[in-house]
C-alpha cells in the first residue's frame, strides 16, 4: 500500500495561527478531519493519517488545536466548556479556511467529544458522518484517577520532556487539559444532550481495556441516538485502539464509509 506524502499547512482562524498537515486522497471523496486527544498533536497520530488516507481514498487533515503542538497558545486556565468552544467555534471556521465542502470528522478521546458536540450542536451541512474513538460523554471516576496520575508523572518524571517533542509549550498543553478535567466544576460536565440532535451516521469504537473510560460511554451514545450508530469494542486495545490495533480500526472505518457512500458507488 503506497502512503501519500504529508503536506504541512499554516492556517489562520480568528487571527491566530493553527498548524495543520494534509495527506491527499481522491478529489471526489470527502475529507476526513482528525481531532486529537487531550494531550495530542499532529505528530502523535503517528502513521495513522497516511494509512487512513491510503485505505479510504479520502484526503486526511490533522491539526493542532490552540495550546497544542505548533499552534498558537491558549491562555490558562481553560474554561469547562473548552470542547464546546472548539466544536462550535473553531472547527467550522477551520473547515472554511481549508475550503472543505464535505467532511467526515474523526476524533479521539477529547477530540471524539468535540466531534460529537459539533455533530449534535449545530447543523453543519458539510458534515457527512462522524467517527468517535474512545469518546467521553460524561466524566467517569476511572478517567479522573488516570488524569490525577498523569499530573504526578508530569511533575516527577520525564513526561514533560517527552511532551516537549510534540508541543512548543508543553505546560500550556498539559495544564490546560489537566487542570480543567480535575477542577470540581468539571465533574458535572456531560454532552449526551447533544446526541439526539446528531443527523449523520456515527461509528463509535473503544478499546476493551480502555484506561480512561468504560463501555458505558458507548452504551449511552447508542441509547440516545436517533441517527444510525455503530458501536464496537476492539479487543486487546487500550485508550488508543487506532494505534495499538490499527488494522482492525481501519477495517471498521472503511466498512463504515462504504455503507455511508454506497449510493454514490
Amino acid at each position: 500500500m503506497t502512503l501519500p506524502a504529508r503536506e504541512d499547512l499554516e492556517l489562520r482562524v480568528g487571527g491566530r495561527r493553527i498548524a495543520a498537515a494534509r495527506w491527499r486522497g481522491r478529489d471526489d471523496a470527502p475529507s476526513i478531519v482528525l481531532l486529537h486527544e487531550g494531550l495530542g498533536a499532529i505528530t502523535l497520530w503517528r502513521d495513522f493519517p497516511p494509512a487512513l488516507a491510503a485505505a479510504t481514498g479520502c484526503t486526511v487533515l490533522a491539526y493542532d488545536r490552540f495550546g497544542y503542538g505548533r499552534s498558537d497558545p491558549a491562555p490558562l486556565p481553560w474554561p469547562v466548556h473548552y470542547m464546546h468552544d472548539e466544536a462550535l467555534g473553531v472547527l467550522p471556521r477551520l473547515l472554511d479556511a481549508v475550503g472543505i465542502s464535505r467532511a467526515i470528522t474523526l476524533g479521539h478521546s477529547d477530540g471524539a467529544s468535540i466531534a460529537l458536540i459539533h455533530a449534535g450542536g449545530m447543523q453543519d451541512g458539510r458534515l457527512c458522518g462522524t467517527i468517535l474513538i474512545a469518546p467521553h460523554l460524561f466524566v467517569e471516576d476511572i478517567a479522573i484517577a488516570r488524569i490525577e496520575a498523569a499530573r504526578g508523572s508530569y511533575e516527577t518524571t520525564d513526561l514533560r520532556d517527552r511532551l516537549a517533542r510534540h508541543h512548543r509549550d508543553p505546560d500550556n498543553a498539559f495544564y490546560g487539559w489537566n487542570r480543567t478535567w480535575l477542577s470540581p466544576a468539571f465533574r458535572a460536565w456531560r454532552i449526551d444532550d447533544h446526541v439526539p440532535a446528531i443527523g449523520v451516521p456515527v461509528l463509535a469504537v473503544q478499546g476493551s481495556d480502555d484506561e480512561y473510560g468504560t463501555p458505558a460511554q458507548l452504551a449511552l451514545l447508542a441509547a440516545n441516538a436517533r441517527c444510525p450508530v455503530e458501536t464496537h469494542l476492539i479487543a486487546r486495545a487500550g485508550h488508543a485502539p487506532h494505534l495499538s490495533q490499527r488494522d482492525e480500526a481501519l477495517r471498521l472505518i472503511v466498512r463504515f464509509l462504504m455503507r455511508i457512500f454506497r449510493p454514490e458507488r
